[in-house]
Formats: structure tokens, C-alpha cells, sequence
């Protein structure tokens, strides 16, 4: 059977490793900081910094688990690695969930301790980016058609899932003429993927523009970029 020469390389390190971690000694000036979560869009990567100095073989070996349980996991992909990041969105893929993770630094020298992160709620601390939109004109007026963010985590089909399947948002559309935001605004929330902007002045240039918000933390993404229309 063929191997292909990277994961030869991969599997070399982890036993190599697996023989040295029995007898090297614990190194504080090894331990990552700063290990903490960043998510968006349920898109949950554990984040770590390097302190200065440190040795050329330093490597990374990660773990997580749920809160309350007692046994870690090893994060498969994220084993005896020199990046300085390791996404977890599969691991963290239930948002009810409250989940820790774990990193160790690994070197010939020695081991660091584990430096734990603290505890992460995937639907409380993610962050959402604003929907994508597109605009088609009737003689009703402005049709906005919303498509909300998408989460790295795959269906039945293999396509990615909305996250308005994993938390409930509010999607609000603001409406642009000359540069100046007009006084009302439009929301749908996530069930609803379209939007109708009606009373609007003939022959006239309108931009709009769109943020998800996240009830009831009252959270606010970014806004889309502008999308702009002429009514007829």
C-alpha cells in the first residue's frame, strides 16, 4: 500500500514523540498562551501564541472535550503541528454544547504543561458575518433576496448549512439614497429569505445594504457591501 510521504513524515514525528514523552521533563517556557477560541459563523478554531525563543522542533499536540466529561480527545488533524491554530468546528459541532480545549508544546527538549482554553459555547460566542444579497425590481417595488451565512458544517447532501439552522438571527436591511441612510429599515428573521422595500421614488438610484443580528445579545455583523438598484 502506498503512503504518501507526508503522513510517513506525520506518523514518524507521533511515535517519535509518543517514545520521548515518557521521559522528557516538564518546560514552563515552552507552554503556548493566550489559548482561546475564535469563531465565526460556527467556524470554531482554537487559537495559541508562541512564546519568543522558541526551539526550531517545537511542535503541537491538541485535545478537547465536552464539559463534564472527564476524558480529553485528540484532535486528529491537529497533532504534532507547527501552526499556531486548529479548527474544531467538527469537534464543537453541537452549539448547546459547552467544550474546553487543550495545548501542549512538544519538543526534544522537553514537554510544556497543557494550557487549557476557557470554556467555549459555540451558539453564545460565534460571531456571524452579514448575508450575502441580491435585489430584483417589480412593480411592487425592490424585492431583496437574503442568503444568510454559511457554517462550515456539511448536511446529508454535503453542502454546508446555513446558520440560521443552528441559531435563530434577525436579518435587517438598510436602505441607501445619496449616500444617506433613509430612516427605515427592513428585518426579516431567518426564516424568511426575502424582503419587499415598497413607496419608493420613480427613476431613482437606491443602494442597500445588510446585517445579521443576533437576538437577544442584540450582536450586530458587519455591513454587506452595497448593492445598488434603479427603480423604473
Amino acid at each position: 500500500m502506498f503512503v504518501p510521504a507526508t503522513l510517513l513524515l506525520l506518523l514518524c514525528d507521533l511515535v517519535l514523540l509518543s517514545c520521548a514523552n515518557s521521559t522528557l521533563p516538564f518546560l514552563d517556557d515552552l507552554a503556548p498562551f493566550k489559548v482561546e477560541f475564535h469563531s465565526l459563523n460556527f467556524r470554531n478554531v482554537l487559537h495559541w501564541r508562541q512564546h519568543p525563543g522558541a526551539p526550531e522542533d517545537l511542535q503541537y499536540v491538541v485535545q478537547y472535550k465536552v464539559y463534564g466529561e472527564k476524558q480529553w480527545s485528540d484532535a486528529k488533524l491537529c497533532q504534532a503541528i507547527h501552526d499556531f491554530q486548529c479548527d474544531l468546528s467538527q469537534e464543537t459541532s453541537d452549539p448547546r454544547e459547552w467544550y474546553y480545549a487543550r495545548v501542549q508544546a512538544v519538543s526534544f527538549k522537553g514537554l510544556s504543561p497543557w494550557i487549557i482554553s476557557s470554556r467555549f459555547h459555540p451558539r453564545w460566542d460565534t460571531t456571524f458575518s452579514p448575508p450575502q444579497i441580491r435585489l430584483n425590481l417589480t412593480e411592487q417595488g425592490i424585492v431583496v433576496h437574503i442568503r444568510p451565512p454559511r457554517s462550515p458544517l456539511q448536511g446529508r447532501k454535503q453542502n454546508r448549512i446555513a446558520v440560521t439552522k443552528l441559531q435563530k438571527l434577525i436579518f435587517r436591511i438598510y436602505l441607501i439614497h445619496n449616500g444617506i441612510d433613509k430612516q427605515d429599515t427592513y428585518e426579516t428573521d431567518g426564516c424568511s429569505k426575502k424582503v419587499l422595500i415598497k413607496a419608493l421614488s420613480p427613476k431613482t438610484a437606491y443602494c442597500l445594504q445588510a446585517v445579521t443580528v443576533t437576538p437577544p445579545f442584540g450582536r450586530k455583523s458587519t455591513r454587506s457591501p452595497s448593492t445598488c438598484i434603479t427603480t423604473a
